[in-house]
């Protein structure tokens, strides 16, 4: 901790038996001053709002804890002070050693600058400066105000004054007040970079303070958190067990003061301080490193020193990143079409990138281009859905259940005047059509389904492809959905007449079926003899058990003819279904291919460059990306001018270690 044997100026007087400016605060305002400066110019820029937090001492406290005397103190200047206009808004403190006896003093809000002649007017200047941002009305603002005070004597620090903790509203204060004000402190003080400077007074308990309860909710272990006491000489008992048992975690630790108390001039109010913490009975066996106003000048320097030190590497490192990220944003927007010619040239290039990406991902199946992407690996996933559909056909056969039942309704339906034992062609047929009519609803299904999933494809390499071009999507999307449309109807047409056909006749060369058939006509004599044991039950490779109980009443020539056409359809359907499979395979591919590499191009441009005036469309800009561009061109500007500023400092850090 810092000794309390060097003086402190305030006003341009000395305090302490007249002795000069304390040389460790000389010291540090030499070495920091010019990167406070830095910083304090970040600050100007608002370069926060590019997600670059700045080392800041954030000063916190209850309603009437006594922050706007120690900001006082410290700047030698007088302040609103108590329920007065000062705690509505943030007040951004710039205090800078000034060798000039006459003081300079600028108040700054939304780019105005005010220049305060009179030390008696401040209170004045920031009263007019709050209502104009806030209103005339007791609310709140986040619109900070920023005193730049350059005085003889004054620490070089610079402070966020936030308004004081409240929880019930005064006058015509919103009724959310409190929410409103801890909602500014809390995004003051999360920051790892924030420095909290919590005033507390003396006569409460610390760790009933609301502002304790706040820092400590970003600021568990206390590390960022340096506390103030105030009004030491009203509740001097028990103060000395408070600031050295630390029962409320300060990390930082403790600075006691006493204030300037109605007339006294910052001279007297110091001389006072000075005495009263050397005298008093209780007060003087606080440690002479943690009292006074001068301590606490020197402390928060040391500090300041220590955590811009500590941050601005990585304020450099994250102004060259976020640089670097918006040159890039920018970049990747469109320029500005000026000339038909050159919207051409743009459209025919986005044209010619969609229809390249649908092909590669499509077509050949590659998908590195949305590689963590699963639902753009088209291949695979139209690979599950083929499966799918040969599962769910495969589903329709139902070799044992109910054992020759449907065969032999169909004998009875199909029955005529013909010779017996001979089974015609008919009777085969009109079973064919009735198990390809009850699975004509599942390739249909499949269609309506993988082009679903081709449309959601095409419309997201669409949107990829021509996002920068947002009054071409809709033409596009049209053009688009109109050639899937029209594609799926033939599909469908073509899956129809599929199932149309396979009803028509039953026909195949594959020699699978005749070996099939043989097979399972191969199980007839057990058949047989099942119905004769005492389970009455046949088992057949490939089909599983089959209970032939309710047959042993059926005639012979019956069940030998169901018997056979089972078989038979058994074979010849195992050829069916995955002819279907294939075919749907095969087709899919077909209009794939030809959508790709033809049809949706043509459309493109018919709908684009004929029917629609797309081409002049391209010329006006939308307003989203003009409002973009606008954006990101100011963050550059922005952040060049930061990273100049802290080029410049770094460039003379080096040379001042040389």
């Amino acid at each position: 901790m810092v000794n309390n044997d060097h003086t402190f100026i305030n006003g341009g007087e000395v305090n302490n038996h007249n002795q000069n400016f304390p040389p460790l605060v000389i010291s540090y305002n030499e070495k920091i001053r010019p990167i406070l400066d830095a910083v304090d110019k970040l600050r100007r820029l608002n370069v926060t709002q590019e997600g670059i937090p700045l080392p800041t001492i954030v000063v916190v406290g209850d309603q009437s804890s006594g922050k706007s005397s120690v900001l006082e103190s410290l700047a030698g200047i007088s302040l609103p002070g108590g329920q007065d206009i000062c705690t509505r808004v943030p007040l951004i403190m710039r205090l800078q050693h000034h060798p000039d006896p006459v003081p300079e003093i600028l108040l700054e809000f939304q780019e105005k600058s005010v220049k305060i002649i009179e030390e008696s007017k401040i209170s004045e200047a920031i009263g007019k400066a709050t209502v104009e941002i806030a209103g005339n009305s007791k609310g709140i603002s986040n619109v900070p105000l920023t005193l730049v005070v350059k005085k003889k004597g004054v620490p070089d620090l610079t402070m966020v004054d936030l308004p004081g903790i409240t929880r019930v509203p005064i006058g015509d204060q919103p009724k959310d007040i409190y929410e409103q004000i801890s909602g500014m402190i809390r995004e003051y003080i999360k920051p790892d970079e924030s420095i909290i400077l919590n005033v507390l007074s003396a006569s409460v308990d610390f760790s009933t303070c609301e502002s304790i309860c706040m820092s400590r909710s970003v600021d568990n272990t206390g590390q960022r958190t340096l506390a103030v006491v105030t009004k030491c000489d009203q509740a001097p008992n028990g103060l000395l067990e408070k600031v050295t048992t630390n029962a409320v975690n300060i990390g930082l630790g403790y600075i006691c003061v006493r204030n300037r108390i109605n007339n006294e001039t910052y001279e007297e109010a110091r001389n006072q301080e000075a005495a009263l913490f050397e005298t008093h009975p209780l007060l003087s066996k606080i440690d002479k490193s943690m009292v006074g106003i001068p301590v606490l000048a020197r402390r928060l320097v040391e500090i300041q020193s220590v955590i811009i030190s500590k941050c601005l590497p990585e304020i450099v490192k994250k102004i060259n990143e976020k640089l670097n990220a918006s040159i890039v944003d920018l970049n990747k927007l469109p320029r500005n079409l000026t000339s038909i010619p050159d919207a051409m040239v743009t459209f025919m290039q986005i044209v010619g990138s969609l229809k390249e990406t649908l092909r590669r991902i499509l077509i050949q199946g590659a998908f590195d281009e949305y590689e963590n992407d699963q639902r753009m690996h088209c291949d695979a996933r139209m690979a599950e859905m083929i499966d799918e559909l040969s599962k769910d056909l495969q589903s329709s056969v139902k070799f044992s259940e109910s054992f020759l039942v449907e065969e032999m309704k169909v004998l009875e339906e199909t029955n005529g005047i013909r010779l017996p034992n001979l089974l015609p062609h008919s009777v085969f047929l009109t079973m064919l059509k009735r198990k390809v009519n009850n699975i004509s609803d599942l390739p249909v299904g499949f269609v309506n389904k993988v082009w679903g999933y081709l449309e959601n494809v095409c419309d997201k390499v669409l949107i990829d492809r021509c996002g920068n071009y947002p009054q071409l999507l809709p033409l596009m999307r049209k053009a688009t959905h109109y050639v899937m449309e029209k594609t799926k109807v033939k599909f469908v047409e073509r899956v129809v007449e599929m199932i149309e056909m396979e009803k028509i006749t039953d026909y195949t060369c594959d020699p699978d079926f005749i070996t099939s058939y043989n097979k399972l006509m191969g199980y007839r004599t057990q058949f047989l003899n099942s119905m004769s044991n005492v389970n009455c039950t046949l088992n057949v490779e490939g089909f599983g058990t089959v209970n032939t109980r309710h047959l042993s009443s059926v005639s012979a020539n019956t069940r030998d003819q169901a018997y056979d056409l089972k078989m038979k359809m058994t074979a010849y359907w195992k050829i069916v279904l995955k002819r279907m499979v294939d075919c749907l395979a095969l087709q899919l591919r077909f209009f794939m291919q030809k959508v790709v590499n033809k049809e949706m191009e043509m459309e493109i441009v018919n709908e684009v460059m004929v029917q629609s005036g797309g081409i002049e469309k391209m010329l006006d800009e939308p307003p989203s990306v003009t409002k973009k561009r606008e954006l990101l061109q100011t963050s550059v500007r922005l952040l060049q001018e930061s990273k100049e500023i802290m080029e410049k400092v770094m460039d003379d850090i080096v040379v001042t270690s040389e």
